[in-house]
């Protein structure tokens, strides 16, 4: 919890006992379920709840702004990034409903009032939000095709709508099609040598273009 305050040292008293709350969650999770790896269990603040927020040091999702989580897994960035923006709305999406259930107890648990869960498909879901967020479930182009139709018009915050994507490694490649992506490093922000190689990708999606 130190490592969260270490970065993020304004959090609300309320703020600050959901972060610690999360670990115990986590840890009572995981001996049921392979939520996280093991490794990961014992540096979840660093591995998943810092990296989460780090989207955070790129943008300030302004109030009333909507965010689709992309194959949460286990909720992240969606439940770090929906304590850390309370007036923020996060739906956070996967195929596979096992750790999902995961999910649902996390959000209860730190009575989140601003997360929606479901299980299915992205291309199945409606709605459209500012920005669709995800950690790496797939390259680039796959992830733009998966949510085509879903990115709103209407601007609100400093980045213009689209993906923000937490990736690692070099993306060159993968983003060599996608001349409007902009890439954050990661280790700008923190000095931990996990964030070494990992990136925030922002991909602005325009709305007409989508149908």
């Amino acid at each position: 919890m130190e490592l969260i305050l270490k970065y993020f040292p304004d959090l609300t008293p309320l703020q600050i006992e959901q972060f610690t709350k999360l670990e115990a969650l986590y840890q009572d999770w995981n001996l049921k379920i392979n939520v996280v790896s093991r490794k990961d269990i014992d540096e979840l603040y660093l591995r998943h709840v810092l990296h989460s927020i780090a989207i955070a040091k790129v943008i300030q999702f302004k109030d009333g702004s909507s965010m689709m989580d992309v194959g949460t897994g286990g909720g992240f960035p969606g439940i770090p990034l929906a304590i850390l923006f309370p007036e923020c709305e996060f739906h956070l999406v996967d195929s596979i409903n096992k750790k999902l259930n995961v999910v649902r107890d996390v959000v209860a648990g730190l009575e989140l009032q601003n997360v929606k869960v479901t299980h299915s498909r992205v291309e199945d879901i409606k709605e459209t939000y500012d920005f669709i967020i995800s950690r790496a479930v797939a390259a680039m182009p796959t992830f733009v095709h998966w949510i085509k139709g879903k990115v709103a018009k209407s601007q609100q915050n400093e980045l213009k709508n689209g993906i923000i994507y937490l990736k690692g490694g070099d993306l060159a490649e993968e983003l060599q099609n996608y001349q409007t992506a902009k890439i954050y490093d990661i280790s700008d922000y923190f000095e931990e040598d996990f964030f070494e190689t990992k990136k925030i990708v922002h991909l602005p999606i325009k709305w007409k273009a989508q149908y």
